[in-house]
């Protein structure tokens, strides 16, 4: 089975869009890519990308030379130009890596559903933006012969806003890569020093914007830091990611809660800096209200890093009992968690041990076998 793939939201630029779906398309090409190397399936892979450095062993690559970085331009490529490609290659199936499917084709489609976010939480985007999100991801799962949800929330999300049956539908969670592994004492120290970062400080990472929940997690830093013993209040909250949607009110809150010594904001974080930054924080803290999958606190603690984050019903999904967890709209007791985490060092390791061993459930290689399955499935 020839498959075509669209990958053009994989991106190399050091800014959010770098993340999240760019990860997922990145690790997906090159897990199928390697099983086809050694020779664990027969099928044949295209991939469609936009970027100038995507080079996938097993995997052809098809650049475009569009300028796809606009959603306006993508989507008359996606609904255009790729229906026309399908039938030059003479694709079996069609896979939409995010969200969306060309509609015009008679090529069988797959289509990845990471979140609906933009009907969730419409408030977090422009009316411009959710309504092309809203109705591409509406047709395409409808077009579908099979969708793929990354996660038991987003599946179920997808059957109550889009009316999809449960049988059109596989959960395919996504993986973590194999460098996201704990860090030895000596590196970790010598990456702090590097960096300039504290002895003790506590992580989050992720984009910067209104669904992460960030202004909770700073206002809950602040309680907990006017009832902290006076050495516990050296430890620093480091905020890492790219500005998202709306981030101008978490630095202006910064400033409202006198923190602006004790926050720290290091900006987007490369992949392969990835792991020391998690194995160099004393623990991560993730208080989104809503998650697709969830990638960051599987990372955290496939590093062994001890987790607090939110029970948005995705994660809980992720991390089984092997974290700390508080209700994403309660500062008392994130403010609760954060004294746990900081004050209790055999807390920290029980949860390391737990999180190491939760983590090794999710692997890139399962999610492309996986991946398989679902395009046999779809083809019949």
């Amino acid at each position: 089975m020839h498959i075509a793939i669209n990958a053009q939201l994989l991106s190399d630029q050091q800014s959010y869009r770098g993340a999240g779906v760019s990860n997922y398309s990145r690790h997906l090409l090159a897990s199928l890519g390697e099983l086809v190397e050694d020779g664990s399936t027969g099928h044949r892979f295209t991939a469609f990308v936009n970027t100038s450095h995507a080079e996938t062993a097993g995997i052809h690559i098809q650049r475009t030379r569009w300028p796809l970085q606009r959603p306006l331009a993508r989507i008359i490529w996606e609904q255009s130009r790729l229906p026309l490609q399908l039938q030059q290659l003479r694709a079996d199936l069609v896979h939409g890596l995010v969200n969306v499917l060309p509609l015009t084709t008679r090529v069988p489609g797959v289509v990845t559903v990471h979140d609906l976010s933009f009907m969730r939480m419409p408030e977090s985007l422009t009316v411009a933006r959710r309504t092309y999100l809203t109705r591409l991801c509406q047709a395409s799962v409808q077009r579908a012969a099979h969708v793929i949800a990354v996660s038991r929330q987003t599946a179920d999300d997808v059957m109550h806003y889009f009316d999809i049956p449960a049988a059109k539908i596989s959960v395919v969670h996504n993986g973590v890569a194999a460098s996201f592994v704990p860090g030895d004492p000596i590196t970790t120290a010598a990456f702090r020093q590097t960096k300039n970062l504290p002895a003790r400080f506590l992580l989050y990472l992720g984009t910067l914007e209104p669904r992460k929940n960030l202004e909770l997690l700073l206002k809950a830093f602040a309680r907990w830091r006017n009832q902290a013993r006076a050495d516990e209040r050296q430890i620093k909250l480091v905020l890492a990611g790219g500005k998202g949607w709306f981030y101008t009110e978490i630095f202006r809150l910064v400033n409202a809660l006198d923190l602006e010594q004790s926050v720290l904001f290091p900006g987007f974080i490369a992949e392969n800096e990835l792991p020391h930054w998690y194995q160099a924080a004393e623990g991560f803290v993730y208080p989104s209200r809503f998650e697709g999958f969830g990638l960051p606190v599987l990372e955290a603690m496939a590093c062994g890093t001890p987790v607090l984050c939110s029970q948005a019903s995705s994660l809980l999904e992720i991390v089984g009992t092997s974290t700390l967890t508080f209700p994403s709209h309660s500062e008392e007791e994130l403010a609760a968690g954060l004294a746990r985490l900081t004050g209790q060092p055999a807390l920290r390791a029980d949860l390391r041990a737990k999180g190491l061993v939760q983590a090794r459930q999710f692997t890139w290689r399962n999610t492309a076998q996986a991946t398989i399955a679902v395009y046999e499935a779809a083809r019949g």
